[in-house]
């Protein structure tokens, strides 16, 4: 769906409806005053209104009908002046002649709208509801604003927040900065900010974002970008389209870049070496604190960059990594860390609501954390506790049937299954999920194994679990599992027993990651460390990360993209970084 936003608005300053000759003409040149209303184009309780069937079969019938609106194409629609009047404040003051006090009712009104979208408004005044689509709704939104018919404006909106793509999220977000919807404006900017990636490959419109708007995206925190590779690309995208109107702005957008995140062959190289930077001493001048700065980084390869600095200053992560509980020094810990992906920090904090446990199983669900089973030296937990990281608490939820540590959780189609475990007496191949609607668990079909310390993942409609232990051997073995059937198939087995494993459902393929088979442990070293890894699928190349701050092992983690309050776990928030292998434990 594509927008143009060089339209003109129709503006409420001048009266579009006309009224017959038989009436005063100076009327016409009248303002309806109307008050300045707040933005209620998105309400959080939002829901289609139920209109009494009655209204619309009169208006079919054409029965009771005390008004006429003469519509742009000469085509004349009955309608019943109270109905229409409810639902818009304009057409009420119109047919009641509020600027004329004593002056009869109008019961005829001409107005500048082709009748299909006049016929749309009445759809919503007689029944609650009317078809929004791509076709109509650039449109049918200026009517109903034209109107002040706010449920009309609700639903054009909702509707252009499910359509938002990164091909038409620009033209969406300019549409409804135009109309002053500002809750799909504010949903749009961050939509824009999120899918940044996206939105300079796919969207057509990007190149003709004025220089103030492209400034104002690439200087925001919350620029969602893997690298600052993806933000110079974009200063250069846009520069090329019109290099001769728009090299004078090519300083200021080079001070967008963060570049203590940009390789120093990178920036030598595509950077430096860029004609329009080449050319303008003004644009080198620009660099040169850049220069400096990855210079001395470049030479000293021991020296991480000083995020205080603002070239290095780090972007508000969108997903961030949360590692909860584990067993360090000896003992269950509560301890939760997190990880801003932008900073490559860790950051730890003891949460005081949340008891000991390691070998539990952990999972997002609708930006929630469920933390499910364990153990904690003497107890196995059938226990679940829910971590909401907007409000950071953490509560209690319903228990599940069997006590389970080294369970195998997954989150799958809004539901959380919980597969297999130790109860402290038998590895089991049982299954419950769990209902976050109603706050119950339910069995369902077993596995044909039993395992625990296995691993399980969600790909293409269906759960898979691989590995883990049945209390004699250590498993190669992977079932896969068909919520529409309830039935459980075995697939190829793994080259390599693995229990303690981690399977990774990563661009529609499973990635089983690490684990025990039974001699040795496989690339992961035989004691507890803090080491991190990360795996980039561009380059298929794994790489160090930090460390975490807290040495342990039986840990789960999980990670939550596109938090509202993502700031408050970032490098940013926490002002300085975190303190390092000196506050780490041994176990």
């Amino acid at each position: 769906m594509e927008f143009n936003t060089k339209h003109r608005k129709l503006s409420k300053s001048k009266n579009s409806v006309r009224i017959p000759a038989s009436t005063k003409p100076r009327l016409a040149k009248k303002r309806i005053v109307t008050r300045k209303r707040k933005c209620v184009c998105l309400p959080e309780n939002y829901s289609v209104v139920e209109f009494p069937a009655i209204w619309n079969e009169l208006r079919q019938k054409g029965q009771l009908c005390d008004g006429t609106i003469l519509c742009q194409d000469n085509i004349s629609i009955q309608v019943h002046r109270a109905i229409l009047s409810a639902v818009s404040p304009y057409f009420k003051a119109i047919f009641v002649n509020s600027l004329r006090k004593g002056q009869p009712e109008e019961r005829e009104i001409v107005v500048d709208v082709p009748s299909y979208y006049m016929n749309l408004i009445l759809d919503y005044a007689y029944s609650g509801t009317c078809k929004v689509t791509a076709e109509n709704v650039e449109c049918l939104l200026p009517y109903a604003d034209q109107f002040d018919v706010v449920g009309v404006i609700q639903l054009c909106c909702q509707f252009l927040l499910q359509e938002l793509r990164p091909h038409n999220c620009l033209g969406i977000f300019k549409f409804a900065r135009c109309y002053f919807c500002s809750d799909l404006e504010k949903k749009g900017k961050l939509y824009i900010r999120q899918n940044f990636a996206r939105l300079l490959k796919e969207c057509s419109e990007f190149k003709s974002l004025s220089y103030e708007e492209l400034e104002d995206l690439l200087r925001d925190d919350e620029l969602n970008v893997k690298n600052e590779e993806i933000v110079f690309q974009a200063v250069k995208t846009w520069i090329e389209h019109d290099l001769e109107n728009r090299r004078k702005y090519i300083p200021s957008l080079l001070s967008c870049v963060r570049y203590g995140h940009i390789s120093y062959n990178y920036f030598k190289t595509k950077i430096l070496q860029w004609q329009p930077v080449m050319d303008d001493a003004k644009c080198q001048e620009a660099l040169y604190p850049a220069v400096v700065f990855l210079t001395v980084l470049d030479s000293r390869p021991e020296t991480e960059a000083d995020l205080n600095d603002p070239l290095a200053r780090p972007r508000i992560p969108y997903e961030i990594l949360f590692a909860v509980g584990g067993w360090s020094a000896g003992s269950p810990t509560s301890f939760v860390e997190t990880y801003d992906t932008r900073a490559d920090r860790w950051f730890l904090s003891i949460h005081m609501d949340l008891s000991p446990r390691a070998y539990h199983g952990l999972c997002t669900l609708n930006n929630l954390i469920y933390m499910i089973g364990g153990f904690d030296g003497s107890d196995h937990f059938n226990t679940v506790r829910c971590y909401d990281p907007v409000a950071n608490t953490w509560l209690e939820r319903a228990c599940m049937y069997q006590a389970r540590c080294y369970v195998s959780v997954v989150a799958h189609d809004g539901l959380i299954y919980a597969l297999g475990g130790y109860n402290g007496r038998t590895r089991m191949s049982s299954v419950e999920r769990y209902h976050p609607d109603k706050n119950q668990w339910e069995m369902t079909t077993p596995m044909n194994k039993q395992r625990s310390d296995a691993s399980a993942a969600s790909l293409g409609g269906k759960i898979y679990i691989v590995g883990g232990f049945n209390g004699q051997e250590v498993l190669s073995s992977a079932e896969v599992f068909d919520p529409g059937t309830k039935q459980w198939s075995f697939i190829r087995s793994m080259i390599s027993p693995r229990s303690g494993v981690s399977l990774i459902a990563y661009r529609e393929c499973l990635y089983a990651l690490g684990g025990f088979n039974g001699y040795s442990r496989l690339n992961t070293g035989s004691t507890t460390i803090p080491h991190v890894e990360c795996y980039d699928g561009d380059t298929s190349e794994w790489y160090d990360a930090a460390p975490m701050n807290l040495t342990r092992s039986a840990l789960s983690a999980c990670v939550i993209a596109g938090l509202p309050n993502a700031r408050s776990f970032s490098y940013l928030a926490k002002a300085v970084p975190a303190a390092g292998a000196d506050q780490a434990h041994h176990s």
